[in-house]
């Protein structure tokens, strides 16, 4: 990294970006959750790049092959596109998974370095991109979104879509302590211009 780095906004798919039903086996399931395509455009229009970082661990659960996911994150971009003329920068995702966590798949049954809330992907990125972890911003529904965040030392939003409300109550995963609480990817986006411009 140098002084060129620039921050970037590091999203979740499933429950920021798309609405969460579980592990989705139809590609026509996965659906947008409303206003997400143009919160991805603001940010495009703004010149902040923005990265995909995703945990996809139905392949190696065994619930169908890998190709599956690959198409899942086209169908997300085509959306977006369709929508509102947005794009993601990048997209990362995790395909592994450990056996005591349900990996099944002998090829995709390990430990990664990539899964949130390992920071693997976000290190990739940042090589790859030339990007400032500590002056970017990670986008989450889950726990181990924020520690993904705390990890790098980026901030983190916790969306309210997906998992978030139950995170809030502690419910689901553990309690996390976000920089911020957005009831969504609009509002998250909202505190990201406020927060870039006072950095």
């Amino acid at each position: 990294m140098n002084d060129s780095a620039k921050p970037a906004v590091f999203l979740d798919r499933d429950g920021v970006l798309n609405r969460e039903i579980g592990y989705i086996k139809k590609l026509e399931d996965l659906t947008l959750i409303s206003g997400a395509a143009k919160a991805v455009r603001r940010l495009n229009e703004a010149n902040i790049f923005c990265c995909l970082v995703t945990n996809q661990a139905g392949a190696a659960r065994g619930f169908y092959p890998l190709e599956h996911v690959l198409d899942l994150n086209q169908r997300l971009c085509d959306l977006l596109e369709a929508e509102a003329g947005a794009k993601l920068d990048a997209l990362y995702y995790c395909r592994y998974l450990s056996a005591p966590a349900g990996g099944k798949t002998p090829e995709l049954t390990r430990w990664s370095t990539w899964r949130k809330p390992n920071t693997g992907m976000l290190v990739a990125a940042a090589w790859e991109y030339n990007l400032d972890l500590k002056r970017s911003v990670v986008v989450g529904d889950k726990a181990t979104d924020i520690d993904l965040a705390n990890n790098v030392g980026a901030k983190g939003i916790l969306v309210q879509t997906g998992y978030g409300k139950e995170i809030l109550k502690g419910e689901y995963q553990h309690r996390a302590h976000p920089d911020y609480v957005a009831a969504d990817l609009t509002q998250a986006v909202d505190w990201i211009f406020g927060h870039m411009k006072s950095a």
